[in-house]
C-alpha cells in the first residue's frame, strides 16, 4: 500500500508517528517472548471497565498476531505522517486516541463481554482523517492498483458495517471496535474541533493580523525612507493581508457548510497557510 497525494507536504516519519510504532512493535514482541499473556492483561473487555480502567488505553498497544499488527503499523505509517505535520504532534495524538477510546465505547454495544485488542480503531481513525482532508489521493493497493483515499475509507466502512451484522459474526475481529474508531474521527473532525485543523489556523491568522497591523504602526511612528526595500515591505503587508482576508472567507465556509464543501483550490490555500506557519 502506498500514496500519492494531492497535498503539499513532503513525506517523512513523524515524531508520534514513529513512538507509536516503535511502541505497539516493542509491546508485540514483549507479548510474544510471554506467550501472549501480557496482551491478555491490556485487552479491554467492556463489561470489565470499573475493575480495569486502563485497558481502554493498553488494549491499543497489543495485537493478536504478526499481520495484524503488520497490517495498523503500515496503516499508521501510511496515513499518519501528513496528519501529524499538519495538526502538530499534540492534536494528532489527541485524536488517535480519540478515535481509539470510540472503538472501546461501540464496543459496548455489541461486544460487551468480548476481548478486544489492537490499534485498528485508532489506525481507521487516521485513515478516515487523511480522506477528508486528500480524498482525491491515490492510494495505490499492493503498490499497483489505484483507489482514491476516499473510496478506500468508504470501502473498508462498508465492509466492517456487513461483517458486524453479517458474515463477519465469530470471525474474531472487532468490527465494531473499527467503526467505534469511524465514528469518533468523524464526530470530531466535522464538528469543527481543533483536530480539524481549523483551531490552529485560526489562531495563526489572528497572529498574522497582530504582525501586520503591528509593522504597520512601527513604519507609521519612523520617517519612511524612499527606499526600494519599503516599497517591498508595503506591498508584503498587503499581500499578507489579502492572503488573511481569503483565508477567513475559507474558514468561514468551513464553519457553516463543512470540509467538503472546499474546491481544490480553497484546499491548496489552507495547504499553504498551514506550511507558511510552520516555517515562521
Amino acid at each position: 500500500m502506498a500514496y500519492r497525494g494531492s497535498f503539499s507536504f513532503g513525506f517523512g516519519l513523524t515524531p508520534w508517528v514513529k513512538n507509536l510504532i516503535i511502541a505497539n512493535v516493542a509491546i508485540f514482541l514483549v507479548d510474544y517472548m510471554m506467550g501472549g499473556r501480557l496482551s491478555y492483561y491490556m485487552a479491554f473487555v467492556p463489561g470489565r471497565i470499573l475493575s480495569e480502567p486502563w485497558t481502554v488505553i493498553t488494549y491499543m498497544f497489543a495485537h493478536g498476531g504478526g499481520w495484524h499488527i503488520f497490517l495498523n503499523m503500515l496503516v499508521l505509517f501510511f496515513f499518519g505522517p501528513p496528519l501529524e505535520q499538519r495538526w502538530g504532534s499534540s492534536e494528532f495524538l489527541k485524536y488517535y486516541f480519540l478515535c481509539g477510546l470510540g472503538g472501546a465505547a461501540l464496543s459496548f454495544v455489541f461486544a460487551p463481554m468480548s476481548p478486544i485488542i489492537g490499534a485498528s480503531a485508532a489506525v481507521y481513525g487516521v485513515m478516515l482523517a487523511f480522506a477528508m482532508f486528500w480524498p482525491d489521493s491515490p492510494i495505490y493497493i499492493w503498490g499497483i492498483l489505484p483507489v482514491k483515499a476516499k473510496y478506500l475509507v468508504l470501502f473498508m466502512a462498508v465492509v466492517s458495517v456487513m461483517s458486524m451484522f453479517g458474515s463477519g459474526r465469530g470471525d474474531n475481529i472487532a468490527h465494531a471496535a473499527h467503526l467505534g474508531g469511524f465514528a469518533a474521527g468523524f464526530l470530531y473532525l466535522r464538528l469543527g474541533s481543533p483536530g480539524g485543523g481549523m483551531g490552529g489556523l485560526r489562531k495563526m491568522m489572528n497572529r498574522r493580523k497582530l504582525k501586520v497591523v503591528s509593522r504597520d504602526d512601527d513604519s507609521a511612528r519612523r520617517p519612511a525612507a524612499p527606499t526600494r526595500t519599503a516599497t517591498s515591505r508595503g506591498r508584503g503587508n498587503a499581500e499578507e493581508e489579502k492572503l488573511l482576508d481569503e483565508l477567513d472567507r475559507v474558514l468561514e465556509k468551513i464553519s457553516t457548510q463543512g470540509m467538503s464543501s472546499l474546491s481544490p483550490q480553497e484546499r491548496k490555500l489552507l495547504d499553504e497557510v498551514s506550511r507558511r506557519y510552520r516555517t515562521d
